[in-house]
């Protein structure tokens, strides 16, 4: 197994360690544990692509990874009331959209390939994470500027997933005549 799908291991592996210093309220290490596993994944792919060592593992396991950390992440403000359920559906509808499309393509032996619109939203659907987290280790006088600019950075990869999505939808529409 190659660097970069050690990389995305890691980040898999990562998330239960995540989620429970999160639940038992350690938030500076639910903050370090999601920052080093999103770094993991700017490098596996870095990595991959200057190497040439990108592979099939790769292709799924690696956005399948950044989804199951983000949304792990998602689904606990959802029970801290950090971010309302309405907007995780809109995210999962996309992301089901596209898997979807592409489940579709694949059996017709064509391969879709991500938008930069796409990756625009995962990057920032994980920097609102890192603030929302960040908020959650300071004080009350201070947390509410961070939680107020973590909500503007979600409400922008809200704005990018229907983008992103309409954006996969139109481009690939010749996928609904396979």
């Amino acid at each position: 197994m190659n660097l970069p799908n050690k990389l995305t291991i890691v980040r898999m592996i990562a998330v239960p360690f995540f989620i429970a210093a999160y639940l038992l309220g350690y938030y500076p290490a639910s903050l370090i544990i999601f920052i080093c596993a999103s770094v993991t994944d700017y490098f596996d792919g870095k990595i991959a692509r200057s190497r040439n060592l990108v592979t099939n593992f790769g292709k799924i396991m690696d956005p399948l990874a950044d989804k199951i950390l983000v949304y792990s992440a998602l689904c606990l403000f959802i029970e801290s009331d950090i971010i309302k359920a309405w907007m995780l559906i809109l995210i999962l509808a996309r992301e089901f959209i596209v898997a979807g499309m592409r489940t579709v393509a694949a059996s017709e032996g064509t391969v879709l390939a991500a938008g930069m619109s796409g990756k625009i939203k995962t990057v920032l659907q994980m920097v609102a994470v890192i603030v929302f987290l960040f908020s959650l280790c300071l004080n009350d006088d201070v947390q509410s500027k961070f939680m107020m600019a973590g909500n503007v950075i979600f409400w922008a990869s809200l704005v990018m997933t229907v983008y992103s999505g309409t954006e996969y939808v139109l481009k690939n529409r010749s996928v609904f005549s396979m």
